[in-house]
């Protein structure tokens, strides 16, 4: 059984969104079916959601609400 950790998972989520960046919003629930796809059963919804809580306190990417919640890329910084 390959051994994911909440790192790998929040790498594999920032690339994703860094990826669809300007092109199409991502709720919670995309990333998390995203990489439950990617890694399979190994990758669990508490596992995704610990590694959405590390890119939100690293400040990596942000929730905007838009009719809805998602997860971007934060603003740049000037």
């Amino acid at each position: 059984m390959n051994d994911i950790n909440e790192q790998q998972v929040a790498e594999a989520m920032y690339a994703m969104v860094k990826e669809y960046h300007g092109k199409k919003n991502l709720k919670a629930m995309d990333l998390t079916k995203a990489m439950i796809e990617k890694f399979g059963e190994a990758c669990t919804k508490d596992l995704c959601k610990a590694a959405i809580r590390q890119l939100m306190d690293s400040e990596r990417c942000t929730y905007s609400y838009v009719g809805g919640s998602y997860i971007v890329l934060p603003p740049e910084k000037k």
